[in-house]
């Protein structure tokens, strides 16, 4: 232990615990609990059976200087290193297939598999780095439950090189782990409202109408804020995405419910509001109880307009900072700006986070690109990922409020 601290203090007083899973690129986890001692973490790790196997726990036990578990003995070794503020943070160095699975699906057969069940339940920070071959890691059962576990852990993707999902250096493990562990995020401990997804207006028994909105944007957003150390509620309408665990969940289907629930909520006296649901701009006049005959050659509906719910927050939620979004399509940045600014005075907004949704979304759907503005400056994000467009809007979020907050 005596190489702790030597090239930096960063991590000082932090208790990391690595799980070393069975992929031959379980060696190179040694390399990675060194590197963060030398930045002055203490280290403990955990081996699964396969791991084991490979390496030998007393190699661990020598590289780190504390004990490796590999099994569990019944003195609930697991409760001590990964329950509520037991470890600082867990990192899975490779991680496997065979694991991964076992965290989404909740299954526990090794002191490691509980090691992580246990730290996913008490919200203690895991990072997941996966090492498989290539053809593993494309199966669509391990693609399924990385999507389900990136709502709770953060993930370092594997590089894909000689027909194998490679695990990150070591190196890349410790500037991470350095970024989560000392950030100081402002937001900590702040609460925050985030009112996400579609909206569904129902026409008769079997028909509604809806938009395409996945919900998305606003579940990963929430995740960032969680992983950050906000409390936070999501007002929620029905979207494809599942919220992520650690918010405090209200489903609603349709604008008024999204409303009525959204106005409640603001009595809970929220840091943050966030607005950035595809709420109904119209909803249908009349109700028909009864299914409406399909055999007819034509149908006539009206609607009528359903108020903003942005426009209502203000006056609700007076000390709130609040953040609306305006979505346009297939006009230039220029008045993309404009357009956000003139909504930013309209709803008493702090910000207002701007996209064009025709703006090559046909030809590149995956990546989007965002303005955001307040009253005086703005900012583009340049076209990227969601995951990456959501970490620069929440970053801006923490920057302007903060700012607010300091006047």
């Amino acid at each position: 232990m005596d190489i702790t601290g030597t090239e930096g203090t960063e991590l000082e007083g932090k208790r990391v615990a690595i799980c070393v899973t069975g992929s031959v690129a379980a060696y190179r986890a040694i390399e990675a609990s060194r590197l963060l001692m030398r930045h002055g973490a203490q280290v403990q790790c955990i081996l699964s059976p396969s791991a084991a196997k490979l390496i030998t726990p007393a190699y661990f036990t020598w590289a780190t200087g504390n004990s490796t578990m590999s099994s569990l003995s019944g003195n609930m070794e697991h409760i001590e290193l990964a329950d509520y503020k037991k470890s600082d943070l867990i990192v899975v160095y490779p991680a496997t297939a065979n694991t991964i699975g076992k965290l989404a699906n909740g299954i526990d057969d090794t002191a490691l598999s509980t090691v992580l069940t246990t730290a996913l339940g008490s919200d203690t920070p895991i990072i997941i780095c996966p090492a498989m071959h290539d053809a593993i890691y494309n199966n669509v059962a391990v693609k399924r439950n990385i999507k389900f576990l990136e709502q709770s852990v953060r993930f370092l993707m594997p590089k894909i090189l000689e027909g194998k999902a490679k695990v990150v250096e070591p190196s890349e493990v410790r500037d991470v782990v350095v970024d989560v562990l000392t950030k100081a995020t402002r937001l900590r401990g702040r609460k925050v409202l985030v009112v996400a997804g579609p909206t569904l207006e129902r026409i008769d028994p079997v028909r509604a109408l809806t938009n395409m909105s996945t919900g998305m944007t606003g579940v990963l957003l929430a995740r960032e804020l969680i992983l950050d150390g906000c409390d936070v509620t999501m007002v929620y309408g029905p979207g494809r995405e599942r919220p992520p665990s650690g918010a405090k969940v209200i489903n609603v289907t349709s604008v008024a419910e999204m409303m009525e629930a959204t106005i409640r909520e603001t009595k809970h006296n929220f840091d943050i509001i966030v607005m950035m649901a595809a709420a109904a701009d119209y909803t249908p006049t009349e109700y028909n109880r009864l299914k409406i005959d399909s055999t007819q050659d034509g149908l006539n509906l009206t609607f009528r307009k359903t108020p903003k719910i942005i426009d209502q927050i203000r006056n609700a939620a007076p000390n709130s900072f609040l953040v609306g979004f305006k979505a346009e399509v297939n006009i230039t940045e220029e008045d993309l700006i404009k357009s956000a600014r003139e909504k930013l005075k309209d709803s008493k907004a702090d910000m207002m986070v701007a996209n064009d949704v025709g703006d090559g979304y046909q030809s590149d759907p995956e990546n989007n690109k965002i303005v955001i503005v307040d009253a005086e400056t703005h900012s583009v994000s340049g076209r990227k990922k969601k995951q990456d467009i959501v970490k620069f809007m929440k970053e801006k979020i923490e920057e302007k409020w903060a700012e607010k907050n300091s006047l």
